[in-house]
């Protein structure tokens, strides 16, 4: 099936701060950036911890510090839709994708807490691209 999506990893490189003497300072490296054309559409960053199944963690295991570096990416991208990636696991249900969507508070920015079975290698690329296309999950949230 084909996409005009293109994937780009480990890319961008962009600097979070600049020093008086014109330096960068705190250069990124965003996991995956999803393009579309020269658009940056969606920015997923990998996380190789486990994400909570416990329905009474709201967090659901997230870092604050995940998500202030996604917050950051979609600023220093222009970016508004970003996706931090768990591997899934049996304590979360047979489903992998968004486990949950997020809107960032003052912006149309989106971020979305998702998981791939990374241990099933059959399909791998055709969920992830299946992920990277699933944007109806938070189109209500924005808006």
């Amino acid at each position: 099936m084909g996409t005009d999506l293109r994937v780009i990893g480990q890319g961008g490189r962009l600097y979070c701060l600049e020093s008086a003497d014109k330096r960068g300072l705190f250069q990124t490296r965003p996991d995956i950036l999803v393009k579309r054309g020269n658009d940056i559409v969606q920015i997923i960053d990998t996380k190789w911890k486990r994400v909570s199944a416990r329905m009474d963690d709201p967090k659901q295991g997230v870092s604050q510090a995940d998500v202030y570096q996604m917050m950051a990416y979609g600023r220093l991208y222009g970016c508004v839709r970003l996706t931090l990636l768990y591997p899934h696991h049996d304590a979360l249900g047979s489903k992998n994708g968004i486990l949950a969507p997020h809107r960032i508070n003052g912006s149309d920015h989106r971020l979305e807490v998702a998981t791939i079975d990374v241990a099933r290698v059959n399909g791998f690329g055709e969920r992830l691209r299946g992920l990277c296309q699933n944007e109806g999950a938070t189109a209500s949230l924005v808006g």
